[in-house]
């Protein structure tokens, strides 16, 4: 029996790091799907479907031998589903709206085994307890780490995670972007075989 290609649908360099700790080889493939939130959609719904839709979206181009894994993450603000800020008027925005709170972030987890038609997908929470910070010290934050690429612009594996009290999740890479003890959970399922 052939080891199924492993697929990682997205070119996140967070997401990347995270899958090389878990010692498999893979490859990442770009997709380009419309990551909006549908109107009356909750966040944890929008990182459902996102994730599975970029793990459908890769399928076509790659092998029946292949595991497709798909992500997403979203943070919870008032119900709203914020993603990456990509500039840094709206990251600070973002920061700023934060402040002083406790709030959920969402990163969901998708593996498509594409030879046997199964998926498996699920969606973990992380709790965040902000810090309440003066304007000039995310300010200088933002200019000096530039997390315009995160989700709620929160570098937590860097200088970011001077601006949290607390961060509590039953799988700590989820808040990095790719929750690793879900998907070795879901690679095992699919009978990967780890050397």
């Amino acid at each position: 029996m052939s080891t199924p290609e492993i697929i990682l649908s997205s070119t996140s360099v967070y997401r990347a790091a995270l899958l090389t700790q878990i010692g498999i080889k893979f490859t990442t493939h770009a997709v380009n799907i419309d990551e909006n939130p549908i109107v009356g959609e909750t966040p944890v719904a929008t990182c459902r479907r996102l994730s599975l839709g970029k793990a459908e979206a890769a399928m076509r181009y790659f092998s029946l031998d292949s595991l497709i894994i798909g992500s997403d993450q979203v943070l919870d603000i008032d119900g709203e589903a914020v993603s990456k800020p990509e500039t840094h008027d709206r990251a600070l925005a973002q920061l700023q709206r934060c402040q002083g709170r406790t709030l959920t972030s969402y990163t969901a987890l998708t593996l498509i085994d594409v030879k046997r038609a199964i998926t498996w997908s699920d969606v973990v929470a992380t709790t965040i307890e902000y810090r309440n910070l003066p304007k000039r010290e995310l300010v200088a934050y933002l200019q000096s780490e530039r997390p315009y690429d995160c989700a709620g612009a929160v570098k937590i594996e860097s200088a970011g995670i001077r601006l949290l009290k607390r961060v509590t999740s039953d799988d700590p890479s989820a808040i990095i972007g790719l929750p690793l003890i879900r998907l070795v959970d879901f690679l095992r399922a699919a009978e990967y075989k780890f050397s």
